[in-house]
């Protein structure tokens, strides 16, 4: 298999069989909740323990798959002063590393910018990091455009 041809899509979860969606579901119940076991989890999904472990080890969060990656993130923001620098101020206080910066010239009061980030020594994961930055004052918009 080569690079390019990983197996690895993005899918959106509304088109996703049932057996999935609720092994997902009781991955998440088991990671919020040591106490609870296999079976507690699946019987009250409704799944059986064979759906489930057929399934739990090919279904993964976004976050799970961006962890110790190279995310790229495009920014629409504001064309003012200090915007990208609280962007950049933000990944950094949750121990992102930004590799690369690449911004266009600002048109019509907007600016895009793509930034690469090294999420191994992320405190947080990184879908918390992206609504950390949706909340910035200045940014439009962002995107996940690659990771390697």
């Amino acid at each position: 298999m080569t690079k390019k041809d990983s197996g690895y899509y993005l899918v959106k979860e509304d088109i996703l069989p049932s057996a999935i969606k609720k092994t997902i579901k009781v991955k998440e119940m088991l990671r919020r909740h040591d106490n609870m076991t296999i079976n507690e989890a699946v019987s009250k999904m409704g799944l059986s323990r064979s759906a489930y472990y057929k399934y739990k080890d090919f279904v993964l969060p976004f976050y799970e798959a961006s962890i110790n990656k190279i995310v790229s993130v495009s920014f629409v923001l504001d064309n003012k002063q200090g915007v990208l620098s609280n962007v950049l101020n933000m990944i950094s206080a949750d121990k992102g590393n930004v590799l690369t910066i690449n911004q266009g010239i600002p048109l019509q009061g907007v600016a895009v910018a793509t930034v690469s980030i090294e999420t191994k020594n992320m405190d947080i994961d990184l879908e918390a990091l992206l609504d950390k930055l949706r909340m910035i004052s200045g940014v439009r918009r962002l995107e996940v455009i690659g990771q390697v």
